[in-house]
C-alpha cells in the first residue's frame, strides 16, 4: 500500500512533520528498549493479583493473629490498605501515563534525582530477588503438612529448574503461566471464605456455631511484647508490620506496565482494580482468619514457638489448622494443594520482576551495559541469568529449620517492600509539581488521581512511619540480631542514594525542566496504530472457551517512519 492510501484510510501522517515530509512504510516500536509488548487484558488483571497474593496472605498472617488478636488484625488490615490505596492512586496516575520499563524505577530516576532512581532500583531488584526464596522456603513449610521427610533440597532444586523455564520463554508464555497459577489462587480465596462462613453458622462436623467466638475469648486485642494496653497496642503494630509485609500490588502493575498491550486502557483498569483486590482479598482475608482460629491456639502457638514438628506443622496456615480443629477431613488437602501452587505463583512473578528491575537500571546506567542484552523473545537474558543465582538462597534450609529461615527473610524484605512505596509518593509529589510549573493540566491524562497531591503525602508520610518503626521491638530490650535483621534495608537505602548522589554528582530535578514528555510520543504512537478497540477482560475469557472469537485487539495500521 502507498504512503498515500495509508494516510487516507488511516489518517496518518496528516499533520506536519517537523522533521521532514518525507516518510516510508515502516514499523512502530512497542518500546525505545527490546522488550515486547504481549501481555493482554486477562493477562495483566491476573498478574496483579499473582503477585499481590502470596504466603503471608495464607500463612504468616497466623503470626499476627497471635500477637495482635483478631481485633487488631483487622484494624491493621484496613489502615494499611488505606494507606496503600493512597499510594496506589499516584503510582496509577504516572505509570498510566508513562508505562516504560522498568516502572516506578525508572521514573523516580527521571523526575526527582537520578541517585533516587539507583536507590530505588537496587532496593526493589534486592526486595523482589529476596523473595524468590522466600517463597521457596515457605513452599517446603506446606509441603510438611502432608510428610516431613520430603528432601528440602529436591523441593528446592525443581522450584528453581521451573522458574528458569517458565521466565526464559518469552513474556506472553510466562504470561499465561501466570493467568492459570493466579485463577488458582482467586479459586483458594473462594474456598477459604466460603469456608469461613459455612462453618461459623454451624455447617461444620461438630455442628460449632461459633460465628464470633474468638472475638470474645480469647479476646479481640491480644497483649505483645508487653501487658496491659501498652502490650494491646503493641500487639496491634506487630499487626500493622505484618500488613505491610502481606498488603502488596501497585508495584507489579507498573512492571508489567512496558510489556502490557494498550498500556494506557489495560493497566489504567488493573490499577483501578486494585482497591477491590485490597478490600476483598487483604481486608476479608483479615476478618477471616480472625473468625476461624482463636489468637492463643495451642497448634498455632506450638509452630510458632518452633515446639511443633512433622504434619502438625500444617504450614502454620491458620485456616488449615481451623479445618483440623473441626474434624474436617479433605478440605485441608485441597487447601493445601492450592496453597502450593499459590505460593509457587508468587515466586514465578518475583522471579520476573527481579528481571525487569535490573533491566531498568542497566538501561539507566546503574548496573552494567551487558545487562542490556535480551533474547528475540524480549527476555532480558543475563539479567535473567543473575537473578537465578539468589533462588540458591533457598538451600539454607538444608542446615536450618525452615520456619527460621522464613523469619530471616521476612525481617530483611519487610522494610525493602515499605521503602519502595515511599518511593512512589515522593516520586509523585516531583511529578505534581512539574506539571504545575509546566502548566500541564493532569485531566489530559489517560488517568488522573484522585485528592492529589494530599493522597501522595499521606502514603509517603505513611509509609515512612512504618518502615522507621517497624523493628521497635529490637530496642526494648536490645537485641542485635532483631536490629539488623529488621533495619538492614533501612540502612542501606540512604547509603545507596548518598554514594551514587556523590559519585555522580547528580541535582534534584527542578520542578520547571523535569521532562514529561520523555517516551510519550513512542507510546502514543503504538496506542494510535490499533485499528480496532480494546477489549476487555471478560471479552478475553469468554475467548477462552470459545466465545467472540471473531474480536481482536492484535490489527494494527503499518506505520509511517519518517526518512
Amino acid at each position: 500500500m502507498s504512503s498515500d492510501r495509508l494516510e487516507e484510510k488511516h489518517g496518518v501522517g496528516k499533520e506536519p512533520s517537523p522533521y521532514g515530509t518525507d516518510v516510508q512504510p515502516g514499523e512502530i516500536a512497542d518500546n525505545a528498549d527490546q522488550l515486547h509488548r504481549s501481555l493482554g487484558n486477562r493477562q495483566i488483571q491476573l498478574i496483579a493479583i499473582g503477585g499481590s497474593i502470596g504466603t503471608a496472605l495464607f500463612v504468616s498472617i497466623g503470626g499476627a493473629l497471635n500477637k495482635g488478636g483478631p481485633g487488631s488484625l483487622l484494624l491493621a488490615y484496613l489502615i494499611y490498605s488505606f494507606l496503600l490505596a493512597m499510594v496506589n492512586n499516584s503510582i496509577a496516575e504516572m505509570s498510566t501515563l508513562m508505562p516504560v520499563s522498568g516502572g516506578f524505577i525508572r521514573l523516580a530516576g527521571k523526575w526527582v534525582d537520578d541517585a533516587f532512581g539507583f536507590m530505588a532500583g537496587w532496593n526493589f531488584f534486592f526486595y523482589e530477588a529476596l523473595l524468590i526464596p522466600f517463597e521457596i522456603t515457605a513452599l517446603n513449610l506446606v509441603l510438611s503438612f502432608w510428610r516431613d521427610d520430603i528432601p528440602t533440597a529436591a523441593v528446592c532444586a525443581a522450584c528453581i529448574v521451573l522458574y528458569a523455564l517458565l521466565n526464559i520463554l518469552a513474556v506472553k508464555a510466562y504470561g499465561e503461566a501466570e493467568f492459570w497459577l493466579s485463577g488458582g489462587k482467586v479459586f483458594l480465596i473462594t474456598i477459604l471464605f466460603s469456608f469461613t462462613f459455612f462453618t461459623m453458622v454451624g455447617a461444620n462436623p461438630k455442628h460449632d456455631h461459633y460465628g464470633f467466638r474468638n472475638w470474645n475469648s480469647p479476646g479481640a486485642f491480644a497483649e505483645f511484647h508487653t501487658t496491659g494496653n501498652l502490650g494491646r497496642f503493641e500487639g496491634f503494630l506487630a499487626a500493622l508490620w505484618s500488613a505491610s509485609f502481606t498488603v502488596v500490588g501497585p508495584e507489579y502493575i507498573s512492571m508489567v506496565a512496558a510489556e502490557s498491550k494498550r498500556p494506557r486502557v489495560y493497566i489504567k483498569n488493573a490499577f483501578k482494580t486494585v482497591y477491590w483486590r485490597f478490600g476483598i482479598f487483604f481486608i476479608c482475608g483479615a476478618l477471616c482468619v480472625g473468625i476461624v482460629l482463636p489468637s492463643n491456639d495451642p497448634t498455632l502457638v506450638e509452630i510458632l514457638g518452633g515446639s511443633s514438628g512433622g504434619a502438625g506443622t500444617a504450614a502454620a496456615s491458620p485456616y488449615v489448622i481451623a479445618m483440623n480443629n473441626l474434624g474436617i477431613g479433605v478440605l485441608p488437602h485441597i487447601t493445601n494443594a492450592l496453597m502450593v501452587t499459590s505460593i509457587f505463583s508468587a515466586g514465578n512473578t518475583y522471579t520476573y520482576c527481579a528481571t525487569r528491575s535490573l533491566y531498568s537500571l542497566a538501561l539507566e546506567g546503574r548496573a552494567p551495559k551487558f545487562l542490556r542484552r535480551c533474547t528475540r523473545k524480549g527476555v532480558p537474558i543475563y539479567c535473567f541469568v543473575v537473578v537465578m543465582l539468589f533462588p540458591l538462597l533457598s538451600f539454607l534450609q538444608v542446615s536450618s529449620s525452615s520456619s527460621q529461615v522464613l523469619t530471616w527473610l521476612v525481617n530483611l524484605i519487610t522494610a525493602g517492600g515499605v521503602i519502595d512505596y515511599f518511593v512512589m509518593c515522593v516520586t509523585y509529589i516531583f511529578f505534581y509539581n512539574a506539571t504545575k510549573a509546566q502548566n500541564i493540566d493532569r485531566k489530559t491524562f489517560p488517568y488522573c488521581g484522585y485528592f492529589q497531591p494530599y493522597s501522595a503525602w499521606i502514603g509517603a508520610t505513611g509509609t515512612g512511619l512504618v518502615v522507621l518503626f517497624y523493628g521497635y521491638s529490637s530496642f526494648t530490650p536490645w537485641s542485635n540480631d532483631e536490629f539488623w535483621s529488621h533495619y538492614t534495608m533501612v540502612i542501606v537505602a540512604p547509603i545507596l542514594f548518598v554514594g551514587w548522589k556523590l559519585i555522580k554528582r547528580t541535582k534534584f530535578v527542578s520542578a520547571t525542566e523535569a521532562d514529561l514528555v520523555w517516551e510519550r510520543p513512542i507510546i502514543d504512537a503504538y496506542e494510535a496504530s490499533f485499528m480496532d478497540p480494546p477489549m476487555s477482560f471478560w471479552t478475553e475469557m469468554m475467548q477462552l472457551i470459545g466465545l467472540r472469537r471473531h474480536l481482536n485487539d492484535e490489527k494494527r495500521v503499518e506505520a509511517m517512519v519518517e526518512n
